[in-house]
C-alpha cells in the first residue's frame, strides 16, 4: 500500500510478536487478512520451530522482522510498530484470533474516543466462555486479592468487586488502568509520546508500565467491548511454567520500583513473600496427605514452582533495580518513568 494511504486518518496496522507458536501464528495471521489491515507487521523474537518460513511461504505480503536475540515482548513490539506507519496498531499476541469486524470496530471506538491512548476489546476463551480483561493497579491489596483465597470473599464486597474486577468486567465501554495486553489497540501519536513500551520489562506488565504512564501522561486506557477476540493463552508461556511465574513476580517488582515508592514496594514484597510461603505449605501439607500417583505429580510439579519462586532474593533484586534507577538518572540518562508518578 503506498505510504501516503497508510498514514490515512484511521488506518490500521496489525503487529503479531512471535516466538515458536507456528500453528497459532498461522491461525492468527489468517484472521487479520480477512480484515484487510492498512499492513501487517510480524516481530519473530528468535524461532526455531519453522515459524519464519511458515511466514514467507504463506504470508508474502507479511513485512517479516527478525530478530534473533529475542530481546522481550516490549522491545519487539517497539520495532513492530516502528516498522508501520498507520495512526493506530492492533498490537496482538500470536495465540489470538481475530473476530470479523475487529478492526473496524476499534478504528471507530478510537475515532470517537480521543483520549484513549489505548484499549482492548473483549476477550473469550476458544469456548467462548469470558476471558478477564480488565485489571487495578499492582498493590499490596492486589497481590493478595489476585493469589490467595480471599479473592472469593472480596468479591462479596461490590466496591472491592468493581475496584479489582473480580469476576466483573464492565458491560459498557468504560476507561480502566489497564487492560490484558493480549490484544491492544494503540494511537500512534500517545504511544510515541510516552516512549513506547519499557523494553527493561522482558515480559509480563510491560502493558501495566504503558498504561500507567500513558495515564500520567493525560491519557486513558479503555475496555472496548465493541469486538470480540478469541485469545488461546500460554502458547509460548505453558513451555516453561515455573520460569513464567518466576518472570512474572520479578517484572510485579519491577513495577514497583518503578513506579511506586519505597515504602509500598518493600509492603508489597513483604506481602509477596508471605503468600508464596503460605502456598508452599499447603501444597506440601496438601501432598503429604495424597496417595494418588496423578494427583502427587500435579502436586510435586506446584511444590517445585513455589520452592523456586521462594528462593528469588526479591528485596535485594528491588534494590539493585533502584540503585540502577538512581545511578541512571545522576548520569544523566533520560527516565522516562518520572518520581513515582501517582495515576488514580
Amino acid at each position: 500500500m503506498p505510504h501516503d494511504d497508510v498514514r490515512r486518518a484511521g488506518a490500521v496496522a496489525v503487529v503479531v510478536v512471535n516466538y515458536n507458536t507456528r500453528e497459532q501464528l498461522r491461525a492468527c495471521l489468517a484472521s487479520v487478512a480477512a480484515e484487510s489491515p492498512a499492513e501487517v507487521v510480524v516481530v519473530d523474537n528468535g524461532s526455531t520451530d519453522g515459524s519464519i518460513e511458515m511466514v514467507r511461504s504463506e504470508f508474502p505480503a507479511v513485512r517479516l522482522v527478525e530478530d534473533p536475540r529475542n530481546p522481550g515482548y516490549g522491545a519487539a513490539s517497539n520495532r513492530g510498530v516502528a516498522a508501520c506507519d498507520a495512526p493506530y496498531v492492533l498490537l496482538v499476541n500470536s495465540d489470538t484470533v481475530l473476530r470479523r469486524g475487529t478492526l473496524e470496530a476499534l478504528r471507530d471506538y478510537m475515532d470517537r474516543h480521543p483520549r484513549a491512548g489505548l484499549a482492548g476489546p473483549r476477550l473469550v476463551h476458544p469456548d467462548g466462555s469470558p476471558h478477564r480483561s480488565c485489571y487495578a493497579f499492582p498493590s499490596s491489596t492486589f497481590v493478595i486479592l489476585e493469589h490467595s483465597p480471599l479473592r472469593r470473599m472480596a468479591g462479596w464486597i461490590p466496591a472491592m468487586r468493581r475496584r479489582y474486577f473480580i469476576d466483573w468486567s464492565p458491560r459498557e465501554a468504560c476507561a480502566v488502568p489497564w487492560v490484558h495486553g493480549a490484544v491492544l489497540v494503540l494511537r500512534r501519536n500517545a504511544f510515541e509520546e510516552v516512549g513506547g513500551f519499557d523494553p527493561s520489562f522482558l515480559l509480563y506488565y510491560e502493558e501495566v508500565d504503558l498504561a500507567y504512564r500513558l495515564a500520567a501522561a493525560g491519557w486513558e486506557t479503555h475496555f472496548a467491548p465493541v469486538a470480540e477476540v478469541i485469545h488461546v493463552g500460554g502458547a509460548s508461556t505453558s513451555k516453561a511454567p515455573i520460569a513464567m511465574k518466576e518472570r512474572n513476580f520479578r517484572s510485579l517488582i519491577q513495577f514497583a520500583v518503578t513506579h511506586m515508592t519505597p515504602t509500598a514496594t518493600t509492603r508489597l514484597i513483604a506481602t509477596l513473600r508471605a503468600l508464596v510461603v503460605a502456598k508452599l505449605g499447603v501444597e506440601l501439607t496438601h501432598r503429604a496427605v495424597v496417595r494418588d500417583p496423578a494427583k502427587r505429580h500435579e502436586l510435586d510439579a506446584r511444590v517445585a514452582l513455589w520452592r523456586q519462586i521462594a528462593r528469588v532474593p526479591f528485596v535485594r533484586e528491588a534494590a539493585a533495580l533502584r540503585a540502577a534507577r538512581t545511578a541512571g538518572r545522576s548520569h544523566g540518562q533520560p527516565d522516562r518513568h518520572g518520581p513515582h508518578a501517582r495515576v488514580p
